[in-house]
């Protein structure tokens, strides 16, 4: 991710740009994900638990 310096923009200002640019990519959470290593069992786990979780909250429940 690169953000030109535009001419008499402040260092804040490009510094703000550049954040946003940031989240608007979605860099973060995929930079977050891969600080370490999971292996792919850990990750087929992972996604059962969230799938179940899901469907747990999506089912009404009955008296």
């Amino acid at each position: 991710m690169s953000v030109d310096l535009r001419p008499g923009e402040s260092q804040e200002s490009l510094l703000k740009r550049f954040r946003k640019a940031v989240a608007e990519a979605r860099i973060l959470p995929i930079v977050r994900q891969k600080r370490w290593f999971t292996s792919k069992s850990e990750v087929r786990r992972i996604k059962k638990q969230k799938a179940i979780r899901k469907a747990q909250r999506t089912v009404p429940r009955f008296l």
